[in-house]
């Protein structure tokens, strides 16, 4: 069988489980192969299905994300490292890159803090657009951790990046320009679909009844540590703008609600009230 007949029938196959189902084949396809998706489309459509497509295939048909078949996933310019036990990065998470890219113009941040920091891909994205900054991750899982440090090194950032175990903001001292955060904001009663719930870290998904405990926490933090012209850009749930903003001004920031390129609530920026 022909790769290209092989993807046909790998698409159809993966519908019932899959958004993409076409570009999740083609992309376990190429992992199979060891080359991009660029590469494959180019040059191998005509070729032998490689052996181990199958097995990929039954993976994801298992619901098992691409990202942690494949063990990458990328963000923004960056190609990052993941794994089960992380979160894995969602395009709509660079909408918070936008935010502080469009905030900064022409004075750039020289000091990052990614509260949160999973995969680092927030940290690491911010860090390779402001080239003078240096970046802290928080994260209180070791796992986390030792991929947002491999992910430094693989990206050429290590030397800007520092990752410290924690359990957000506690403990950390001293004044950021930029601070970044995507906190679990998913109601626990929510229905999520399975290859979701059934593989990524829970405690990085749920935050509550309704979905705000962890911004309840994380509020009188940020207030602490902006610099006065500084910015922080946080995720939201996309209808969460009305419910997150008020613990936020409550602590005298400024919230403006930033929406995604769906057209859905995605980001808080935040600044300090003179």
């Amino acid at each position: 069988m022909t790769l290209r007949e092989a993807l046909r029938g790998a698409a159809q196959r993966l519908e019932g489980v899959s958004d993409t189902p076409r570009l999740d084949a083609e992309l376990l396809a190429a992992f199979a192969l060891g080359c991009d998706r660029n590469t494959l489309l180019l040059h191998h459509l005509d070729g032998e299905a490689p052996a181990a497509f199958d097995g990929l295939i039954a993976r994801r048909l298992a619901s098992e994300p691409v990202a942690y078949i494949t063990g990458i996933r990328d963000f923004w310019s960056l190609r990052l490292m993941v794994a089960p036990g992380v979160l894995i990065p969602r395009p709509d998470s660079e909408t918070l890159i936008e935010a502080a890219l469009r905030h900064f113009g022409a004075v750039p941040p020289r000091s990052i803090l990614d509260l949160g920091t999973g995969s680092g891909a927030l940290l690491l994205a911010a860090l390779s657009e402001f080239p003078e900054a240096m970046g802290q991750g928080i994260d209180r899982s070791a796992t986390a951790l030792a991929i947002a440090t491999e992910n430094a090194r693989q990206n050429g950032l290590a030397d800007r990046a520092a990752f410290h175990a924690g359990n957000w903001a506690e403990g950390v001292d001293g004044l950021f320009d930029l601070i970044l955060c995507n906190p679990p904001y998913i109601e626990e009663a929510s229905v999520l679909p399975r290859d979701v719930v059934g593989y990524e870290p829970a405690e990085a998904l749920f935050a509550g009844a309704d979905g705000l405990d962890d911004y309840r926490k994380l509020a009188p933090q940020i207030a602490r540590l902006l610099e006065p012209a500084g910015c922080a850009c946080i995720e939201i749930g996309h209808d969460q703008g009305g419910t997150a903003s008020p613990l936020f001004r409550a602590e005298e920031l400024n919230v403006t609600v930033l929406k995604d390129l769906g057209g859905r609530d995605r980001c808080l920026v935040m600044t300090k009230i003179p």
